[in-house]
């Protein structure tokens, strides 16, 4: 597995990383925690060195997921988590509103190192811009723990352009967490440029769309009824049939290339920029191995072009999240 540098920080990362919330949270009933341990331990051995968690996600239990599986592997890898939510008191699933301000960051770090079985976080992200919170205070308090040591790297997440010149100039950031794939490219317009300008690494989460570009899932496709993606209105059935030509691109593509829709969707993800490292989430040694697969995919200038000629042609149906969600997006 090639190795990549987010942005201009010292941190190098595996090209493709692994994204742990699906193990514990958000599509249908949790798997058996043994088994993900095994497809976390099976991912070093593969060479990804870059796992992606958060306290939100469980909550908690994620955390003690990733901690238990890399405590015996911690010195080969990196490990990002995030902070800002404020958390049901009983442990029950979501959150009850956003919280950055900075005596909240530092009793969260303290939760998330135990959960993670480890003295220090390699990138601790902000999950969620908190507009109750100027973000030079939330850097600052960042800022404190890395002078304490508890962390290595300041991250956002989501967050706009504005937000990100403003938290850079307190204490650099060295990466940003932000949905990007082929069927969500709105962060080329602003987000991309004011990173590279800034040397600031992406770390893309939902490469594969929450799964949609696969191409396993079509408009008949039933969701377990805990299934996150039930609430998100491009997964409706009539939005899932639309897009089906966005996979049908990606189908014929792979076709050529020998390799599967997947594949070409995290090649083309990869070509991108060479200070990018996505975080595709899987629950399956088989779908870990094929998403591992995708960097040796090359993809032409000629391959990319066509790409891009035929996606720009695709409509995409229906918003990526429900508004009160796509709101907590900064600026």
């Amino acid at each position: 597995m090639q190795k990549r540098k987010l942005g201009n920080s010292t941190l190098e990362v595996s090209a493709l990383g692994l994204g742990c919330m699906g193990m514990s949270f958000s599509y249908g009933l949790p798997p058996d925690k043994q088994a993900m341990i095994s497809v976390i331990r099976a991912a070093v051995e593969k060479g990804v060195t870059f796992f992606d968690t958060a306290e939100v996600y469980g909550p908690y239990t994620n955390e003690e997921l990733v901690g238990e599986a890399l405590a015996p592997l911690r010195s080969q890898v990196v490990i990002a988590t995030k902070f800002g939510f404020n958390l049901h008191p009983d442990g029950k699933p979501g959150w009850t509103g956003l919280n950055s301000r900075p005596e909240h960051i530092k009793q969260a770090v303290e939760g998330s190192l135990k959960r993670l079985q480890t003295d220090v976080i390699d990138l601790y992200y902000q999950h969620r811009v908190d507009p109750e919170v100027p973000i030079e205070d939330v850097a600052g308090a960042v800022k404190d723990l890395i002078g304490e040591g508890k962390v290595k790297h300041f991250g956002l997440s989501e967050a706009g352009a504005q937000t990100i010149r403003r938290a850079h100039a307190v204490q650099p950031v060295a990466a940003l967490q932000s949905e990007y794939s082929l069927w969500w490219r709105r962060p080329e317009a602003e987000i991309i440029p004011t990173l590279e300008e800034l040397g600031i690494g992406l770390v893309p989460y939902s490469p594969l769309g929450k799964g949609f570009l696969t191409g396993k899932i079509d408009e008949n496709t039933k969701l377990d009824a805990t299934d996150f993606r039930n609430t998100l209105p491009r997964f409706t059935p009539e939005a899932r049939k639309a897009n089906l030509a966005l996979v049908d691109l990606l189908g014929r593509i792979a076709q050529r290339k020998n390799a599967t829709p997947a594949q070409i969707a995290l090649a083309w993800l990869l070509a991108q920029k060479p200070w990018l490292a996505p975080i595709p989430g899987t629950t399956k040694l088989a779908r870990l191995e094929e998403n591992l697969s995708a960097a040796a995919v090359e993809l032409t200038a000629e391959d990319l072009r066509e790409i891009e000629s035929a996606a720009s042609q695709i409509p995409i149906e229906g918003d990526r999240y429900p508004e009160h969600i796509e709101k907590m997006t900064g600026r």
